[in-house]
Order: C-alpha cells, then structure tokens, then sequence
C-alpha cells in the first residue's frame, strides 16, 4: 500500500504533526486504521521534537463518519451464542490473556475472537492518547456518529466546523450501546445526565450544539477549520511536556479514578449486547442501509444528506 493509500497519513510541522484518517468514499473506522493510529501513538510517546497533534479526515468535508458497521456486525457473529455481562467480562478477560502468549496474538485474529480482540485495542489505543505529553486536537470537519465521536472524545480538544455535519452517539438505534469508550468521556465531558439522554436517543449536536454542551471547544467556519486547529496546536506547543502530562493525567485518571474500571464495564455490555439476536438484526439493517447508499450516485442528494447528517432510522426495536 503506497502512502497515499495508508488509512492514517501523518504529516511533520515543527512542534506539530497533523494526522490524517483516510478511508474513501465515507471515511469509516475500521480495525487497519485503528493499528495505524496506534504505531503513530505509541512512536508519540518517544518523541520529544512533537508537542501537539491534529487529528482530522483526510477526504474533504469528512471526519470519521462512524466505525465500519459490518466490522462490527462481523464481530458479533463470532458469538456463537448470546452471552450477559458476566459471562462477557470472562470472556474478554480470557482473551485478553491469550493474547498475551508469545505468537498467539495474530492467530486469534484469524479466529471469532477477533471481534473481541478489536475491542480492548480501540480503548488501549484512547487511553494510550490520554497519556501522552502532547496536546491532542481534533478537527472535526464533517460527521463524527459513533466511532468518530468517541475517537474526539478522546482528544484533548475538538475544533468543529460550522455545517459540516453532527456530533454523537446513536449507537442505541440499532439495538447496542457504545462501545469505544463512549459512555464514559461523554459523561466526562457533558455530565452524567445529559450523556444518557444523548446516549439514549442517539441524538447528534450541530457544532454551536456541541459547544453548548461542552462537547466540543469551539465552533469555526469550515473554511477555517484547520487554520483554527493550527493555531491551537500551536500555542499548545509552547507549554511544557511535564505541565501537559501532568494536567491529563490528573484530570483522566485522578479525578474520577475510574476510567479504566469504567471502560471494563462499558466493554462487558457492549460485548454482551452485540451477541443479541436484537443487536445483530439491527446492525445487518444498517449494513443493508449503508450498502444502499454506496450504490447510490454520487451525486445523489438524498444520499449526500443521509451521509452529511450522519442520521440512521431507529433500528433498536424490541426484544
């Protein structure tokens, strides 16, 4: 794969480096992505020369509209059976201590437990962010449902551009909940209540929304997005390493203590309810939807709109 391919494309500047997230034509997550990010963060963690980092799409108009449903869809039906959130949690804690035995790793991603497996490297990847020593801004210029949201989340600052698209978590409209770290850094950053709410009625927020809520840091014109970004990134640049890291991780992991227990928990259930029969109804509807709108023209406005908005129907139903 050229440079020009790669899902995450990173570029140099100063004290700053811009990451770029590409995966044509709607610029889902998806797990190549996700290893890519990471080899870039954990290359941060030893990299004195880099203070602040820009996360942003690399397709024009996009941020990450969501995590890639049939991914997800492929991961729950590697559950041969629904499980609840105790067995859930042993099986994560299982797998996880496989994943441990020299060689054994890249095999069990040959296997069903592949989706879990996934699972915990999406909230090692965020919580790997959370400990760095740089200041990390997301410029969110397009739709960020989902994935894309908890991937802002967990970036120290969000930058988002005025009517380029929503903000949100409507993983609940198709019969799961979050599960990239979601329930807990939105909790953090609106409060508990206006969380569950959101959470719960999959509702997106517009960038004066978002703001509003403390969501994200500012709302710019699209047209100044980055330059917006830029200039944060650089002015961040200019604290200290000691000061930046000390700041995160007594605000990440001191104030509440319980990030780490609370995205264990957030994992069970997530685990437990994608292996539903409810769950993976819902989310072969979306990948039925999604599939839809790819043959659609481009030019299509109806599909353009159903992308943009980042909207999905109701899909949830009842048990």
């Amino acid at each position: 794969m050229s440079s020009a391919e790669a899902p995450v494309q990173v570029e140099r500047d100063g004290r700053v480096m811009t990451v770029r997230l590409v995966n044509p034509p709607h610029n889902f997550m998806t797990r190549p992505m996700v290893v890519g990010l990471a080899d870039v963060v954990a290359g941060l963690a030893e990299d004195s020369t880099i203070r602040a980092v820009i996360i942003t799409g690399g397709i024009e108009g996009k941020f990450i509209t969501h995590y890639d449903v049939a991914e997800i869809l492929a991961g729950a039906e590697g559950l041969s059976a629904e499980v609840g959130p105790r067995a859930a949690g042993a099986t994560l804690a299982a797998a996880a201590g496989l994943e441990r035995v020299p060689g054994l790793g890249d095999a069990l991603r040959r296997t069903p437990a592949s989706g879990v497996l996934a699972l915990r490297e999406i909230h090692d990847l965020f919580l790997a962010m959370n400990r760095l020593d740089k200041v990390l801004i997301a410029a969110i210029g397009g739709t960020a449902m989902g994935g894309g949201c908890e991937l802002a989340l967990a970036c120290d600052m969000r930058v988002m551009a005025i009517g380029a698209g929503e903000i949100g978590l409507p993983e609940a409209l198709i019969g799961i909940q979050p599960g990239a770290g979601g329930t807990q850094r939105l909790a953090h950053a609106v409060g508990p209540a206006r969380a569950l709410e959101m959470i719960l009625e999959g509702e997106g927020l517009d960038a004066e929304q978002a703001v509003a809520a403390g969501l994200a840091t500012r709302a710019v014109p699209a047209d100044r997005l980055m330059d917006e970004a830029r200039t944060i990134a650089e002015r961040m640049a200019r604290r200290s390493p000691h000061s930046v890291l000390g700041a995160k991780r007594s605000i990440y992991f001191g104030a509440t203590a319980r990030l780490p227990a609370g995205l264990a928990e957030e994992r069970r259930w997530f685990l437990s309810g994608g292996s539903t029969s409810q769950a993976r109804d819902g989310l072969a509807a979306y990948a039925a939807q999604v599939e839809e709108l790819g043959r659609a023209p481009v030019d299509d406005p109806d599909a353009a709109a159903a992308w943009r908005d980042g909207r999905v129907r109701d899909l949830g139903g009842e048990s």
